[in-house]
């Protein structure tokens, strides 16, 4: 009977041990693990791109609003600080000194041998405060009446004019205690040949500030 001899059955053998080989095996499951992490950490990355891209977006979105609020709060506070203004001038226009009430006073005043020449008001406006809701009109009012005195001993009615000014129930609760009513200029007594002498002389009337 002959006898077979295979030649291969080593080689084969070899090859079938490399394929069982632990170490083989160890090293393929490597490589499939890395890959298997690179796909994960490239989606991990795709995703982390995808999510910082709208997280940006939704931060200018949100940029944009705040500046939008903050344009409307600075054209609110304008809008109050117009507002306030215009109240503060309704206000004053409303309660301003009365040039009507004052002439009519005037009409009411009468000392004898003395002429009212001449009336000057002045009127000061000025603000109290730079913040709106503090903000307010100061309004002080000064006037001046010129007269003359034409009494036999000129200068004599000056006083009683003016007393008679102080008397007078429209300045009474509008003048100011202290130089209220005060005489500031009084000339010596003059007058043309043949004709009476008098003087003239200058009354001022310090009105009491009004805060609007």
């Amino acid at each position: 009977m002959p006898i077979q001899i295979n030649l291969m059955t080593d080689a084969l053998a070899d090859q079938e041990l490399r394929k069982r080989d632990p170490a083989k095996r160890a090293v393929y499951v490597g490589v499939l693990a890395v890959v298997v992490m690179l796909v994960w950490y490239s989606s991990i990355l795709l995703e982390h791109m995808v999510a910082k891209s709208n997280l940006d977006q939704i931060q200018s979105q949100i940029q944009a609003r705040t500046n939008e609020y903050n344009l409307a709060l600075a054209s609110l506070r304008t809008l109050h600080t117009g507002e306030n203004r215009l109240k503060s001038l309704d206000d004053l226009s409303s309660a301003r000194f009365l040039q009507g009430n004052l002439m009519n006073a005037l009409q009411q005043l009468y000392v004898s041998n003395v002429n009212l020449m001449r009336i000057e008001i002045s009127q000061h406006y000025a603000g109290s405060g730079a913040d709106a809701k503090a903000a307010g009109i100061t309004e002080s009012s000064l006037l001046t009446l010129d007269a003359k005195d034409s009494s036999p001993n000129p200068g004599d009615q000056v006083n009683h004019f003016k007393d008679a000014i102080a008397q007078l129930d429209f300045f009474k609760t509008r003048l100011t205690a202290n130089d209220g009513v005060k005489l500031s200029n009084l000339s010596p007594p003059q007058g043309a040949p043949g004709s009476s002498p008098s003087v003239l002389f200058t009354i001022t009337c310090r009105f009491i500030d009004q805060i609007r």
